[in-house]
């Protein structure tokens, strides 16, 4: 058998009150795709950030190539031959892809950059991952997908041994996805060893060879990966059957009781020019109805429109009955309208607060300052929400940036939950976190309708979108094609057909 490129054992990481890493072991061979696999908090980005440099183990032992090696910072790691590839790129977009390829490692002649041997080089090393791209370009003018692949090949012209991929796919359609797995191929068969960190298990199952699950800082197992069903895989991670998250296959598809109710929210040919073509839309108490598109369609551009985090310039909105103008995101607070971002971390989240203080937030903030919270109130309504949604870990006064995503998610929930809220526009509110916390998120909206809260959800995930919603409206190309019931003959291939197609219904 091959000997590991890169062999963790023992290894050990607690933070104040949190044991992130308990006696983890880990290995990974050259030339294979290797999944790295877990609920959010089960050790996945401790681990990594371990092996990069970013944290230092409290103890445990890591060797590459068979000879130990003491991590001491971002650069010693990646000389040492483990490069990083990040979920948002870490790039800079006003410079050059031959720039970004080389930077701080620029060729010179005299003392100064010698620019057509840059300039050759970067276009070397683009071509070794047959991207036919222009590296004089800047950066920002290329997409995401593209955007990444150069990090990539950065990553692999510092002659890595090991390429560690964060979610790399998270903000990708197919065909860049195809693309990146293609790069992928071509590495391993080069004989890079990579980790690969991902949320949907398709993905995993389609380009990894062998996966480590991680569950509570804690190693559950290796697998190679044709050996262990996606079934197993999840009862794995979440230590659990999925008999409870099975059930909610048919929510989106039960007849709506809500569909014979008086409407909270109509909305007659509303649009802002630029961002989305006037739309129709009502939402009615009980009922979810799902917002389905690629990336870019206009998703997001049709629900901040609801919460008056964007202006509209034609159309109207009814509000129980009675017309709104919602140029605000407090007007839409006043009604009852809450809003959790897509970008919980730019857009939701304030990091620097206590989970505690980032529940009351918008409870205050629809109180005004000058009816400021007593803090017994904030500590009951914080552990309240905190016990109901399962938060981990449950300490109010912890810092809301060292929780995991999916629990930083779930204390964004809270927050406007709190404010008891009539409708609950939710933008990808289970992107990029585990399926145990998906699952639970996706409960939570079910019963949230059941009991008679209007919930607009929108999501890149068709089958998602399909388990939940008694509505879809469909949109492509910043419009809206179709309004379909989901009736139960819905499937993912015909949304798929409908975005595709671009016919208006």
């Amino acid at each position: 058998m091959q000997q590991p490129v890169l062999e963790v054992r023992g290894l050990r990481k607690e933070f104040p009150g949190v044991l992130a890493l308990d006696g983890v072991d880990f290995r990974l061979f050259p030339g294979e795709v290797h999944a790295l696999m877990g609920e959010n908090g089960a050790g996945k980005s401790t681990l990594i950030k371990v092996l990069t440099g970013v944290h230092p183990a409290d103890a445990g032992e890591v060797t590459l190539a068979g000879r130990p090696l003491r991590i001491t910072g971002p650069l010693q790691a990646q000389q040492a031959g483990i490069s990083t590839v990040y979920q948002e790129v870490n790039l800079c977009p006003n410079l050059s892809v031959a720039e970004n390829l080389f930077i701080g490692r620029e060729p010179r002649r005299r003392g100064l950059i010698h620019w057509s041997e840059l300039r050759r080089r970067a276009a070397a090393s683009v071509a070794a991952l047959d991207l036919d791209i222009d590296v004089t370009a800047r950066l920002d003018s290329f997409s995401i997908a593209v955007q990444q692949l150069v990090a990539i090949a950065r990553a692999v012209d510092v002659e890595a041994k090991v390429l560690v991929l964060d979610e790399p796919t998270s903000s990708l359609d197919r065909e860049e996805v195809a693309q990146l797995f293609a790069v992928m191929r071509r590495l391993r068969e080069r004989g890079v060893a990579i980790l690969f960190v991902s949320h949907f298990l398709d993905q995993v199952y389609e380009i990894c060879d062998r996966m480590t699950i991680l569950r509570n800082g804690r190693l559950e197992g290796e697998y190679l990966t044709r050996e262990l069903s996606q079934v197993q895989l999840v009862s794995r991670m979440i230590g659990a059957e999925l008999a409870g998250l099975e059930g909610l296959s048919a929510v989106g598809r039960r007849e709506a009781g809500a569909g014979r109710s008086a409407p909270f929210l109509v909305a007659e040919k509303l649009g802002r020019r630029g961002a989305i073509e006037p739309y129709d839309l009502t939402v009615r108490p009980g009922e979810v109805v799902g917002l389905a598109g690629l990336l870019g369609s206009g998703r997001t551009e049709a629900a901040r429109l609801l919460f008056g985090a964007d202006h509209a310039d034609s159309g109207t909105v009814r509000i129980d009955g009675r017309t709104s103008a919602l140029r605000s995101p407090q007007a839409a607070i006043g009604h009852g309208i809450a809003f959790c971002s897509e970008d919980r971390k730019a857009e939701g989240l304030v990091a620097e607060l206590t989970v505690r203080e980032n529940i009351v937030l918008a409870l205050q903030a629809a109180r005004g300052w000058l009816r400021p919270l007593s803090r017994t109130a904030q500590d009951d309504c914080a552990l309240r929400w905190i016990r109901a949604l399962n938060i981990r870990p449950g300490d109010p006064e912890a810092l809301v940036r060292n929780l995991s995503g999916g629990n930083q998610q779930k204390v964004l929930l809270a927050r406007w939950l709190i404010t008891d809220p009539k409708l609950l526009i939710l933008d990808e509110p289970t992107r990029g976190i585990d399926v145990g916390a998906k699952a639970e998120i996706q409960k939570l909206v079910a019963d949230l309708a059941e009991k008679g809260m209007a919930v607009l959800f929108i999501s890149a995930e068709l089958e998602e979108v399909l388990r939940l919603s008694h509505q879809v409206g469909v949109l492509r190309d910043h419009r809206m094609v179709a309004r379909l019931t989901n009736d139960g003959s819905l499937t993912p291939e015909h949304l798929m057909e409908t975005i595709a197609s671009g016919a208006r219904r």
